[in-house]
C-alpha cells in the first residue's frame, strides 16, 4: 500500500521518480537509550544563569542595590561567611583602637583599689553596690577609650610612620567611624558621671577628660612640650584615676575618705610610674616626631640616655617600696611586699640590658615599653594584699 501512493505521488508530478525498491529494508543507525541519574548543578553554575537575569545596578536604587547584593551573596554561595570575616575585623581594628595595654591599665587599677575598700570593709557590701561599682568601671573605660580614639584621630600621619599597625593609620577604620566611636564613648562616660557620681567626682571626671583632649586637640596639644606632656599622663593615670576610684569606692559604702598607707603608697608609687611611662611611651617613634617636628624627651635625650633615665627612677621607686616595708611593718606586709618588688626590680635590670643588647631597634623598644606596662599591671595585682 505504501508503494502504492509513492508511485502515485511521481505520476503526479511527473518530473520525479522515486524509487521504492529498498523501502522497508534500509535500517536507520539509531543508539541504544542509556539513562544516567539526574544531577543538581552546582551553586557555582547558576553564575551565568543569574547574571543573564540581573537588572543593571545603574537600574536599581541604592536600597535595592544593597539589597540585592546581599540576597544573591547569601543565597548562592559565600554570603554569610564574609559577612562574619568583616565583622571579625572590624572587632580586631576596633580593639586594636582602644589601645588594649591602657585599657588593661585603667581595668586592673579600677578592680585593685576597689577591691581593696572592700576587702577592708566585707560587711558593708551589697548586690546594690556592686551595680553601681559596674557602672563606674564603664565610665572610667570610656574615659580612657575617648581619651586614646582622641590622640589617633589627630595623630594620623605620625602614626603611619611610628604605628602603622593602628586601625586609622591601617587603613582598617575610617576617621568617620573612629569619631562615631569617640563621641559615643564620651557621651555614655559623661552620662554614667552624671547620673552614677556625685558632684565632686564627676568635675574630676571631666578634669581627666578635659587634660585628655589638651594633651591632642590643636591648638593646644601639649603633647609638643616633653614636660606639659609628662605631667598630664602622671596627673592623669596615677593621682586622679588612684585617689578618684579609692574616694568613690569608700563613699559608695558610706564611708568618709581617708588616707591609708596602702593608699598612700600605691598613689604616690603609681603617680612616679606615670611619670616613667610618659617619658618612655616615645622611644620607638623618635622617626615620625623628628618628621613632624614634635619635641619629646627621646628626641632630645636619645633612646639609649631615656631608657637608662627611666629604668633608673622606677628602680628607686622599688628600693622605696623595699624600704617603706622595713620601716613600717605596721602598715604593710613584708612578707609580699619586699619579694615581689625586689623581683620585679631585677626583671627590670634584665630588659634593660636586653634592650641595650639589641642597639635600641625600634621593636625591642616597643617591647621594653610594654614590659614597662605588665609591671604596672603587676603592681596593682598585688596592691589588695599588701
Amino acid at each position: 500500500m505504501a508503494s502504492s501512493l509513492l508511485t502515485m505521488a511521481a505520476t503526479a508530478t511527473g518530473s520525479q521518480r522515486f524509487d521504492t525498491s529498498s523501502f522497508g529494508k534500509t535500517k536507520l543507525p539509531f543508539k541504544p537509550l542509556t539513562f544516567r541519574p539526574f544531577q543538581l548543578p552546582s551553586q557555582g553554575s547558576f553564575g551565568p544563569i543569574i547574571r543573564s537575569f540581573q537588572i543593571p545596578r545603574s537600574y536599581c536604587s541604592p536600597l535595592v542595590r544593597d539589597v540585592s547584593t546581599q540576597a544573591i551573596a547569601k543565597e548562592y554561595g559565600g554570603g554569610e561567611e564574609a559577612t562574619s570575616q568583616q565583622v571579625w575585623e572590624f572587632a580586631r581594628a576596633l580593639w586594636t583602637f582602644l589601645r588594649p595595654h591602657t585599657f588593661y591599665g585603667t581595668l586592673v587599677a579600677s578592680c585593685s583599689l576597689a577591691g581593696r575598700v572592700w576587702i577592708e570593709n566585707p560587711k558593708l557590701m551589697k548586690w546594690s553596690i556592686v551595680t553601681r561599682a559596674i557602672c563606674g568601671l564603664v565610665e572610667l573605660l570610656c574615659g580612657n577609650s575617648y581619651i586614646v580614639g582622641i590622640n589617633q584621630i589627630y595623630d594620623v600621619d605620625i602614626d603611619i610612620v611610628n604605628k602603622p599597625f593602628l586601625p586609622i593609620a591601617a587603613g582598617n577604620m575610617t576617621k568617620k567611624q573612629a569619631w562615631f566611636l569617640t563621641t559615643s564613648f564620651l557621651t555614655v562616660g559623661l552620662s554614667l558621671a552624671t547620673f552614677n557620681s556625685g558632684p565632686f567626682l564627676n568635675s574630676l571626671y571631666c578634669f581627666a577628660l578635659l587634660l585628655g583632649t589638651l594633651y591632642t586637640v590643636p591648638p593646644f596639644r601639649l603633647k609638643r612640650f616633653p614636660i606639659a606632656a609628662f605631667l598630664c599622663i602622671a596627673l592623669v593615670r596615677g593621682f586622679l584615676v588612684n585617689f578618684g576610684v579609692y574616694y568613690a569606692s569608700r563613699s559608695v559604702l558610706g564611708l568618709p575618705f581617708q588616707w591609708s598607707s596602702p593608699v598612700a603608697f600605691i598613689t604616690t608609687f603609681v603617680t612616679l610610674f606615670g611619670l616613667v611611662i610618659a617619658l618612655t611611651k616615645d622611644l620607638s617613634d623618635i622617626e615620625g616626631d623628628r618628621k613632624y617636628k614634635i619635641t619629646t624627651f627621646a628626641t632630645k635625650l636619645g633612646v639609649r640616655r631615656l631608657a637608662f633615665l627611666g629604668s633608673g627612677i622606677l628602680i628607686l621607686n622599688y628600693v622605696a617600696a623595699i624600704l617603706a616595708a622595713i620601716l613600717m611593718p605596721q602598715a604593710f606586709k613584708r612578707s609580699i611586699l619586699i619579694p615581689t618588688h625586689a623581683a620585679m626590680a631585677i626583671s627590670l635590670v634584665f630588659q634593660t640590658r636586653v634592650l641595650d643588647r639589641a642597639k635600641y631597634t625600634k621593636e625591642a623598644a616597643s617591647n621594653f615599653y610594654m614590659f614597662l606596662w605588665k609591671l604596672f599591671y603587676a603592681e596593682y595585682l598585688i596592691f589588695p594584699f599588701i
